[in-house]
């Protein structure tokens, strides 16, 4: 069964050379270029399934977003003509082009008490009375819990937020690396 024909796309030129260049540069995330190139194609004239097919997506996900391009369309508008402010409409653009905000329950941590746990990692576990070298995930929750950090905090959250944050013992010993004889080294 064919499918309907899906709505046209409506891009000015200065919203296609934007996506363009949203596509081309190399340092924008994937999720902004591959639907920078759904609303190029869909644009230029390509079906959903032609799309879906070309950038291995769901048919869907396409309608979705072209549903989404159309939808802001007289926001796109008065910015979309020739002279107007590039940065402002790039910005509109990324806009229309991020997802939704989700439902779901609100964090239970603030970006304060994060890092302030954060913090705790950093420190030195002897100069608070544990007697160990490196601090394990349990110690800190339990160091932040009898700061008054937070009330209460798992393990595994305390890894969660070192793990986000890049900190990381290393695997072994940076001194001993550093003090290796290098060829040439006497």
């Amino acid at each position: 069964m064919p499918h309907p024909q899906a709505r046209a796309v409506e891009v000015s030129r200065v919203e296609q050379r934007i996506l363009e260049q949203i596509v081309r540069q190399q340092t924008n995330p994937q999720w902004l270029v591959t639907r920078a190139k759904i609303i190029l194609r869909a644009a230029s004239g390509q079906s959903n399934s032609q799309i879906a097919v070309e950038l291995g997506l769901s048919r869907n996900t396409v309608c979705n977003w072209r549903e989404r391009w159309q939808s802001w369309k007289e926001e796109r508008a008065p910015m979309g003509d020739e002279g107007e402010d590039d940065k402002a409409l790039r910005e509109l653009l990324e806009k229309v082009l991020q997802d939704k905000a989700r439902s779901g329950s609100p964090g239970k941590f603030s970006a304060e008490q994060i890092v302030q746990i954060i913090a705790i990692a950093c420190e030195v576990p002897a100069e608070n009375g544990y007697p160990i070298s490196h601090w394990t995930a349990k110690e800190i929750a339990m160091e932040a819990v009898k700061r008054g950090v937070v009330e209460s905090i798992s393990d595994r959250q305390v890894g969660r937020f070192l793990k986000r944050g890049g900190l990381e013992t290393p695997s072994k010993s940076l001194l001993v690396e550093h003090k290796r004889k290098r060829p040439g080294d006497i």
